[in-house]
């Protein structure tokens, strides 16, 4: 009696386990993606609330006016200081959005804002102002910032 040797796996045993292992790592991209969307809205609280830090800073010294400017400026450093430089440049494929407040005669009031990727039924926001830091469900203006 001849004895047959296993000496491999079989083609169904071979594509059962590429299977599994397709399965597993279309899990783990997808829970991957989640966690970077989160990373990056998080990165966006922060710098939101970095740049509110050093516009409170500015108005400190600068006889309480907020530092005014038609677009997001690129650094926040008068002659009395440096507060924010440069600016933070926001993690993803959108922009921190500045609103113009140069006419506002006497800088008593700013706003940016960051869209979240992660939006939620009542935030899809996080904007700062003279008020604060805070997340908003619609688009911040300067009068109704957050």
């Amino acid at each position: 009696m001849i004895k047959k040797k296993n000496r491999g796996f079989t083609l169904i045993e071979l594509l059962v386990v590429i299977a599994i292992i397709g399965i597993l790592s279309s899990v783990v991209l997808t829970s991957l993606n989640s966690a970077r969307k989160k990373a990056r809205d998080a990165r966006r609280q922060s710098d939101i609330s970095q740049i509110a830090l050093a516009m409170n800073m500015y108005y400190d010294d600068n006889d309480a006016k907020y530092y005014s400017a038609a677009a997001m400026p690129t650094k926040l450093d008068p002659t009395n200081g440096i507060y924010l430089n440069p600016v933070p440049a926001d993690p993803g494929p959108n922009t921190y959005t500045w609103l113009d407040n140069t006419g506002d005669a006497t800088a008593q009031s700013f706003c940016l804002y960051a869209t979240l990727e992660m939006q939620t039924a009542t935030d899809k926001y996080v904007a700062a102002s003279q008020k604060g830091v805070g997340k908003a469900l619609n688009t911040p203006t300067l009068a109704s910032c957050w």
